[in-house]
């Protein structure tokens, strides 16, 4: 093969923008633990005439809006090279980075509109790093390996597992999978170019506490991956990308502690998770760590080694043609053949009462709580007035969902979610590349890959290495098994097409799987084009104004400086008089808030050791009154960090008034005094 890999960033705004993943509009970033980034490996055929993209994104899905700008894009740049077909853009689901980025107004709710520069942060980066790939293609070789990571996950919906039948439980020796497929990608002399690895978890280490944006888990084992590869070069930078994408995750937590209360420290793993006092708000569960910066750690590193240790074994090679099929399926009318006899339908997307209960990673808000399979009068009267009743069409489809938004059925001012959804596969020889639109439970997952490959198989394509890839190119929620939705806890109320939308999608990817054994796929219908509506910004986030700082002191100066020695394992801090984070998203692109810089004494000059992307330090953005606003950073020095002196640095944009209708943006800097590090 010719193979290419890519970096960029697509981090966006850090402050004021909330958080896309918990949906708790209290959750509004405020700085910055690590920088969010794109990761694109490009494969094409020796001759370069076939190919296909697989990207996998630092975000918390893919939208149809980041789908479609991305695609339009790479249309005026490559004409027909890059297409819907062959394009895979994954989100690895952090639930720690600026949202914003949705055409569906439901999203809108919780993150403020449409916030155009977090959009376009993820729509540039993602094309950015295609065109890093695109442009740095060589021969080269693609090795596959597989192997079970332990003490990483839990499903946080047991009891709707067990709803499964026993005889297909039995087949499997736990409630998640725990399988890790990895592809290593070397040049023909060897050299290593790359990684992606596919692993079922919620990248929720970091809970809804948490207002630093950053990568979670996965964005972390994709850090230490890289920093080992990459040596010498700074976090973020160097030629090596490895990638930790999504898969059928839905009801996994990499809080492998399990739910309690936290009120009273009992256990809250009940089909409710709620709690004796203070209900479902109370139950959250706790990763292994002593607090969720640990946690993430902790997850993240058992990732990265099994990663390592896959990688560094991987011998079988994936050979053979390269292909991708595609279709857009309208999902709010599919019928479904189950047998010779039976079809039944999916619905027009809705949200059921326990969507609101949130899950033990992060609990919704009011008294709702999983498992809820009747309605509540008080929400729904509520909800009636404000929203309108859903009609009897769709709460009969959705039975025994009680509906609490009838989102198919609202259109204002447009509509709440998607009807028209991607589905796609993408394979490279014996691999098979599921891109499906959301989060798959373990179960679902299970009994699409195996639909998919026993129809492989059934057209003289054995052997094929299913995989897949979550959260793609538009999201649509959860997809739970028929049995799972019976009992509507949060992963079963958010599967918006109803009882029926795990067999629609078996169906339509079998399809898809046909296609490509029987080398048709050029005869799938293309399907209802996905709208694109015309709605470029609509916030409610403040506008940036003209910025101040306090009497006698200006933009970048010390408030609180450093100590003047520390060891390892302390924390060093440093307060400036800060600006609006968001300045500087909007006016740079690869924009460094903060370095630690360590002082060489034979050179007599700063060298830069560590950037904002680095997890070891912290950027905080806090606003004060009258235009006023302090920034902390915060450096959390690790245990064998060379003993010398250091200083840390940190960059921003202020707003200034010229006159009285023009306001520029005005870069500045600050630094801390130097500091020592002694040996320990």
């Amino acid at each position: 093969y010719l193979v290419g890999v890519g970096r960029a960033d697509c981090t966006g705004p850090v402050a004021q923008v909330p958080l896309m993943g918990y949906a708790n509009p209290e959750q509004v970033g405020g700085g910055l633990l690590s920088r969010l980034y794109s990761r694109a490996f490009v494969v094409a055929d020796a001759e370069g005439s076939a190919r296909v993209v697989f990207v996998s994104a630092d975000i918390g899905m893919v939208s149809q809006r980041v789908r479609l700008e991305v695609l339009k894009q790479l249309r005026s740049k490559y004409g027909e090279l890059y297409r819907q077909d062959n394009v895979i853009l994954s989100g690895t689901h952090t639930h720690s980075g600026p949202g914003g980025y949705f055409q569906y107004t439901l999203f809108w709710i919780t993150s403020k509109g449409l916030v155009r520069p977090a959009l376009s942060s993820i729509v540039n980066g993602i094309v950015k790093s295609i065109d890093i790939a695109h442009e740095n293609m060589k021969k080269g070789r693609i090795f596959i390996n597989r192997g079970a990571v332990e003490n990483s996950q839990i499903n946080r919906s047991p009891f709707s597992y067990l709803e499964n039948p026993e005889s297909e439980r039995n087949r499997y020796s736990s409630n998640t999978d725990k399988e890790m497929v990895v592809l290593k990608m070397v040049d023909e002399d060897g050299h290593e170019l790359g990684l992606i690895s596919w692993f079922a978890v919620h990248p929720v280490s970091m809970n809804n506490s948490n207002h630093l944006v950053n990568s979670d888990n996965v964005g972390y084992a994709s850090y230490l991956f890289e920093q080992q590869k990459n040596k010498g070069a700074l976090p973020g930078e160097g030629s090596f990308v490895a990638a930790f994408a999504s898969s059928n995750l839905g009801d996994v937590s990499p809080n492998t502690r399990g739910p309690f209360c936290a009120n009273t420290g009992e256990s809250c793993d009940n089909p409710q998770s709620s709690c004796p006092v203070g209900g479902a708000a109370m139950c959250m569960a706790k990763g292994p760590g002593n607090n969720m910066f640990e946690s993430t750690r902790i997850i993240g590193q058992n990732i990265y080694l099994k990663a390592k240790e896959l990688y560094e074994k991987a011998s079988q090679e994936v050979t053979g043609p390269l292909s991708s099929a595609h279709q857009w399926v309208n999902m709010s009318d599919v019928s479904v053949q189950l047998n010779t006899t039976h079809t039944v339908k999916t619905c027009k997307p809705a949200l059921g009462h326990s969507f609101a209960a949130g899950t033990i990673d992060g609990v919704g808000a009011f008294n709702f709580t999983q498992g809820s399979v009747e309605g509540d009068p008080f929400w729904d009267q509520i909800r009636d007035q404000l929203l309108g009743e859903p009609s009897n069409e769709t709460k009969a489809c959705h039975k025994p969902k009680p509906i609490l938004f009838s989102t198919g059925e609202m259109t204002w001012p447009h509509p709440w979610h998607p009807d028209i959804v991607d589905v796609q596969i993408v394979s490279i020889g014996s691999l098979a590349i599921l891109a499906v639109p959301g989060e798959f439970t373990t179960m679902s997952g299970r009994r699409l890959r195996e639909a998919v490959k026993s129809e492989f198989d059934s057209h003289g394509t054995q052997g094929m290495n299913v995989v897949i890839a979550g959260l793609c190119n538009v999201y649509t929620h959860y997809i739970t098994t028929y049995e799972e939705y019976q009992v509507q806890r949060y992963e079963a109320a958010s599967t918006i097409y109803g009882p029926h939308t795990l067999s629609a999608y078996i169906q339509l990817y079998r399809g898809l799987a046909k296609a490509i054994a029987l080398n048709a796929t050029q005869e799938l219908p293309r399907g209802p084009e996905p709208p694109l509506f015309n709605v470029t910004s609509l916030t409610l986030l403040p506008s940036l104004s003209a910025e101040n700082a306090p009497a006698a002191k200006t933009f970048g100066d010390v408030l609180k400086g450093v100590r003047q020695e520390y060891r390892e394992r302390d924390v060093v801090e440093v307060t400036f008089v800060g600006a609006n984070p968001r300045n500087s998203a909007e006016n740079a692109t690869e924009h460094n808030f903060l370095t630690v810089e360590s002082y060489s004494n034979i050179s007599s000059s700063w060298r830069v050791v560590l950037n904002d992307a680095s997890w070891d330090t912290r950027f905080y953005w806090s606003k004060g009154s009258r235009g006023q606003s302090n920034v902390t950073i915060e450096w959390h020095i690790p245990a064998g960090t060379e003993p010398g002196v250091y200083r840390l640095r940190y960059f921003g944009h202020y707003k200034k008034k010229v006159s009285l209708f023009r306001v520029i943006t005005v870069p500045f800097e600050g630094s801390s005094s130097a500091f020592q590090i002694t040996a320990p």
